[in-house]
């Protein structure tokens, strides 16, 4: 399998890079110009392989609503874009398919598709119940009301959200118990009141009035998510004088946490107009605890940067991340053996993942398995600065979400071989 040897010959970090625009703002936007009466421009669209996808699928559901055979639509390893498809082609005229990688077929996908069908949806399971492959077959919605466990996904109460002011009643969703990712369900909630529907969000209840979307140009901002890696590889650099393009501290996105929770592993964030600056700061953590509840998707990069720095670490609200591309607990345990850090993760439907803290293994040119995982690809390639040579096994997964990663890593003085 194709792979990549990542080396840097000093601990300096300098340079200026441009973010890849945000995937999660790209998707939500991608859905709720499908669902506008008229179109509108966007702006500094993700180059992701995710939003590439959705563009071409949305397309093909444009025209596979003029068929009466069905049209199947491969969603690759894409959970949002099954995901938000999901509810979208519920009432779309037609007769669909929706599918996807071997491993999209083991993501559940039960808890969306059953408050569907409380709305009205016709859907049918074509494997395992619960789980991808779906038969959807397109027709109104009429139902107004919903109760939903928001405790997998946030992206279940995103699809249906984007697609509630198309109801003839609008919608009410009642979530009975915790919800995991809030940002992203208050992202989608600020994009639509953004395009005029009426959203009402609290704890416990969202409510969508019933309307239409009125179009607006939008320009995206760059991913915070993406910002992630940096700064991970800032917390082990001797020396930083890194600006990221792209991003404000005024975001819809919620990894803009990043900017307070490195502060605790020795990283400044200076906020410009339209961008940001990280510098050294000095660093008396000794240990971290955290909970990723609402942000999985840097876990990976926080939980790293712990290790690497030697802290004795305690993470919870992790549940999400065994159903990502790969099982994401599973995958930083077996390779962080490698670096002789040794993790223990609860046996239970909540894990809890804790770390001692322990001396890194260095020197040892390092090979670490990606997963089909393009953020274990991205963690793992910051290591080079602080252990000396990586090799990263399938590189490319990294096109999922910064298809420029490789390039950047350059542009900031790494060797790639």
């Amino acid at each position: 399998m194709e792979s990549l040897i990542i080396s840097k010959k000093d601990k300096i970090l300098k340079g200026i890079l441009d973010l890849p625009a945000s995937k999660s703002l790209s998707n939500r936007l991608l859905m709720i110009r499908a669902l506008s009466d008229q179109d509108f421009p966007i702006e500094n669209l993700s180059l992701s392989e995710d939003t590439r996808l959705l563009v071409k699928l949305l397309a093909n559901i444009k025209s596979g609503c003029r068929q009466k055979k069905y049209t199947e639509l491969d969603t690759a390893n894409a959970g949002t874009v099954l995901r938000f498809l999901t509810a979208y082609l519920a009432f779309q005229p037609g007769n669909w398919i929706l599918t996807g990688s071997e491993r999209m077929k083991q993501r559940p996908v039960g808890v969306l598709v059953e408050a569907l069908k409380i709305l009205g949806a016709d859907i049918e399971y074509l494997g395992k119940l619960g789980f991808p492959p779906l038969i959807v077959h397109g027709k109104d919605l009429k139902g107004h009301e919903i109760r939903i466990n928001p405790g997998i996904s946030s992206q279940y109460i995103s699809a249906l959200m984007m697609i509630a002011p198309k109801l003839p009643r609008g919608l009410t969703i009642l979530m009975q118990g915790n919800s995991v990712s809030t940002p992203y369900i208050e992202m989608t909630a600020g994009l639509m009141k953004f395009f005029g529907a009426g959203v009402t969000f609290n704890k416990d209840c969202i409510h969508v009035d019933p309307g239409i979307y009125h179009p607006h140009p939008f320009t995206v901002e760059a991913d915070w998510s993406a910002a992630a890696f940096w700064y991970e590889l800032a917390s082990m650099a001797d020396n930083v004088d890194l600006e990221l393009n792209g991003l404000s501290k005024n975001s819809l996105q919620g990894d803009a946490i990043l900017s307070s929770m490195f502060q605790n592993f020795g990283v400044h964030t200076i906020f410009y107009e339209n961008s940001i600056k990280l510098n050294k700061i000095e660093n008396n953590t000794n240990e971290y605890f955290f909970n990723f509840n609402d942000y999985p998707d840097i876990a990976p990069a926080v939980m790293t940067t712990c290790a690497m720095l030697g802290l004795h670490g305690r993470f919870e609200g992790l549940k999400s991340l065994k159903i990502k591309e790969t099982d994401r607990l599973l995958a930083l345990k077996n390779e962080f053996i490698k670096l002789g850090i040794l993790i223990a993760v609860s046996d239970t439907d909540i894990p809890i993942l804790e770390m001692k803290a322990s001396q890194v293994i260095q020197g040892t040119d390092l090979v670490f398995e990606t997963y089909g995982d393009h953020r274990m690809a991205m963690t793992f390639a910051m290591l080079a600065i602080a252990t000396g040579p990586v090799k990263i096994i399938n590189p490319r997964v990294v096109n999922k979400s910064y298809p420029s990663f490789w390039e950047h890593l350059q542009l900031v003085g790494f060797e790639i071989k």
